[in-house]
Order: structure tokens, then sequence, then C-alpha cells
């Protein structure tokens, strides 16, 4: 981000060459690489794949004359090897590593997480509810006096408002820009993306999103589910999914059985669950919870909204820019905790309405929304997942879309002015360089909140 002649500079990319195997903290398909959970690797695998990263920051080092600043990402392996490099670093701890990675293999990964921690000069978390889980993952009581809140940032001049006018032609535009840019790897088709955001430009109604890994964890059945109640109350209205993942296949095949009418099948793959994404056997109890109390009505509703939804793939970031500020709203349904909603608050940054699952960093960001929105919408910021959330997704979606347009506008550019005022570049940046200048006394220090480790277990 330039915010004036100040401001200009460079960035540069160094690609470390680490082989053909991609550790990663979810499984999922990547062209020309061997893709492992970092769980699945060989003591061999492991120590080779820090060796080569270790090495390369060393000579990034070496090649820069030194670094003033270094932040380092995730629980591991990024503090770690930064440690063994010698340099002096900022953890930033996100959901994935501490979720995926060390809390459920603690016996194996919490010594190279402490490893990190211990040479960091502070810990940034984007929210309470991480730095709970990463104290209690820990058990480490030198890490709360450490921690400090250290959101993502929001590129504000990107996600920005947008004219309900000017929405369709900027889809239209960048259908063209997806198509012109190509692609076909990691999920992503270009000719596909592109025919699916010229689809929505096309929407008699209101367009609504998705955005996020096509997994179980971030709940797009659930908002498969409630789409034929959004679509029943408001006619020519359009969902856009866009991410890859490995239940993208499952989440068509569910989509097929809803316009079919078919809940049997519905429910047989809400039976089988993660299963169809590779994981264990198991019911996702919501989806099927929901789909065994089906009337008619909604069987019919099914059937009339098919043909409204359509699946991009996964469409870059500055693609997803483009896109939201020409939606209306966006529905972030995840039934696993996450580190902070990033999502909503990029859509929020958009001036587009961010219905969150109403538990961990998900639901910090909503309560900075609901402090200053009116009243009146408050409740439309977040649903619970204890309680029919494929109903609450619907009700919360058909009750933003049933106010004014004038009012929508409204709200959504204090929506906007709030995450520049939060969440932009700049305000994350100044953090980080305070933190990495040890002036921790300028960061809010992180406050835990309720816990919701046990949250995915629900699904």
């Amino acid at each position: 981000m330039r915010t004036g002649p100040a401001a200009e500079g460079t960035v540069t990319a160094y690609l470390p060459e680490i082989g053909g195997l991609l550790p990663v903290y979810v499984e999922d398909r990547y062209s020309g690489f061997e893709v492992k959970a970092f769980p699945r690797l060989t003591s061999g695998e492991l120590g080779r794949y820090l060796e080569l990263n270790v090495a390369a920051v060393r000579d990034v080092v070496v090649r820069v004359g030194g670094v003033d600043a270094a932040l380092a990402n995730h629980l591991v392996m990024g503090p770690a090897i930064l440690a063994r490099a010698g340099v002096r670093f900022v953890a930033k701890i996100h959901g994935s590593a501490l979720s995926y990675t060390v809390r459920p293999h603690r016996e194996r990964f919490l010594p190279l997480a402490r490893e990190g921690l211990d040479a960091a000069g502070a810990i940034l978390v984007g929210s309470g509810h991480t730095a709970e889980r990463l104290w209690e993952t820990m058990a480490d009581q030198s890490l709360p006096a450490r921690t400090r809140l250290g959101p993502p940032g929001v590129d504000i001049e990107a996600f920005a408002p947008l004219a309900r006018s000017a929405a369709a032609p900027r889809l239209l535009e960048l259908a063209e820009e997806v198509r012109v840019a190509g692609g076909a790897t990691f999920g992503r088709v270009a000719e596909d993306g592109a025919s699916a955001v010229q689809w929505l430009a096309d929407a008699r109604g209101p367009r609504v999103t998705f955005v996020g890994k096509l997994i179980v964890s971030k709940g797009p059945d659930l908002l498969a589910a409630a789409w034929p109640l959004v679509h029943r109350a408001n006619p020519g209205a359009r969902l856009l999914i866009a991410g890859f993942g490995a239940y993208r296949e499952p989440l068509e095949r569910l989509l097929g059985a809803l316009a079919d009418g078919d809940i049997s099948l519905a429910r047989e793959i809400a039976g089988r669950g993660r299963e169809l994404e590779g994981g264990p056997a198991g019911p996702l109890r919501l989806l099927d919870g929901f789909l065994a109390s089906v009337d008619p009505e909604y069987v019919n509703a099914a059937r009339s909204a098919a043909g409204s939804i359509a699946l991009s793939g996964r469409l870059e970031h500055a693609e997803v820019a483009r896109l939201l500020p020409a939606t209306d709203a966006m529905v972030v349904p995840s039934t696993f905790p996450e580190a902070f909603g990033m999502v909503a608050a990029e859509a929020a940054a958009a001036g587009v309405l961010p219905i969150s699952a109403g538990h961990s960093g998900l639901a910090e960001v909503s309560s900075v929304f609901a402090a200053e929105v009116p009243p009146a919408v408050r409740h439309l910021l977040s649903f619970d997942l204890d309680t029919s959330p494929v109903a609450a997704i619907a009700e919360a979606l058909n009750g933003w879309l049933a106010l004014p347009e004038t009012q929508r506008r409204e709200i959504g550019s204090e929506l906007s002015r709030i995450v520049g005022e939060r969440w932009s570049w700049g305000q994350v940046a100044r953090g980080v360089l305070a933190a990495a200048a040890g002036r921790l006394d300028e960061l809010p220090p992180a406050r835990a909140v309720a816990n919701d480790a046990d949250l995915g277990a629900s699904k």
C-alpha cells in the first residue's frame, strides 16, 4: 500500500528450493508437489524441510545486508526456522498450525513450537480466542505477558465499497480479467471462474458469496442447505461459492441432490461426512439434523433454487477484492475455530455485510462491528451453531436483504470505516514494527475468551 512518496519501496519474494515435498497443515492437491500434512512427515523429511528453509533465510540475510525486523508466521515451522537462522523476530500465531498440527500432536511438535517461541521477541495473535488456545497448548506462564493483539491487515484500497449501479459492470470486467489471466492449477480453471463471475453479473436479485477453502470445517454444506430458504424469499438471488478443496465434489453432489429434491441422497452425503474429503467417517450432524426435519415446502424451494448457485473455483486475492464490493452479503459459516475473521473483515471493508458463525475469532470480529452498527441489525452479523444454524443463516440473510438498499449501503459504509480504523495494512504494519522494536506497551493485550476448542466436534 502506498500512502505517499515516503511510503514507496519494493517487495521481493524469495522462493526457497524445498524439493518436491510440500508440508501443509490441511492436505490438498498441489500440482508439481508431493503433499503431506506435517504429522505424516518422517523425521528425515521434517529435518530436511527445516534445514532447507534455515539455509534460505541465512542466504537472504546475507544478500540484503541484514534485516531490521522479521516476522515468523504460524506456531510451526516459521519461528523455529528463524530461531535456527539466528534472526531476531516476532512470531505471528495463526489457527491452522495450532489447531491441525500442534494441539493434536503435542508430543512431536511442542518442542519445535517452544524452540520458536522462546526465541521470539514478542508474540502476536489475531484474537483473544487464539491467545487462549496458544497459552493452554504451550502451558507456559511467561507467554501472556509477551502476547499482544496483532490481527491480519486488510487492503482497504482494494476492498472498498462500490455503488450498486457499478456492480454488474464490475463483475463483467472481472470475468474478462479472470479469463485473460488464465490458470489451471491449485483448484483454478480460469474459464470456469470467468463463466461463474459473468453468471453472477446477470443476477436479477441479490448477490451472495462464500469465499474460502472447500472443506467441511468451513461449513459450505450449511450454506448450501440454507440457500433454498433465501432464494424463496429473494427470487432471482444468486450465490457464488469461490474456493477449492477436497470437499468440492461432495459439495457439488449435495447441491445436485437438493436441486433434484432428493433429500434421501442429501442425507446420505451428510451421513458420510468428512469421509468424502478423505477424513474419518462420521455424519455431519448439523446438516443431517436439519435435513431430517425438512417439509415438502422446503423440498419445493430447493427444486426452485436449482441453477441459482455456481462454483467458481479458486480466485486470486486481487480478484476477490474486485468481486466482493459487487455483492450484497457474504456468509462465513465455519464450524471449526478461526484465529481471526479475515474474509469477514475484507467483506466489511468492501461495504458488504459479513454473516459469520458466532465463535472464536469470527465472533470477536463480529462483536467489533456490532458495537457500532444500528441495534436493529446487530443480530444479523452472527449466528449460533448450537441452535439450527442452517435456519439461522437463512434468517440472517433474509433479514439483511429485506432492508431498503439505501440503509444497507449506509451500514456498509460504516462497516468499511471500522475496518479502515482498526485493521488496515497501515495500522497492522505499525503494530508489527512496534512489536519488533520491543514497544509492547503500544499494542493492546490479548485477553482470554470463552473456550470453544471442541467446536469442530459438533459438526
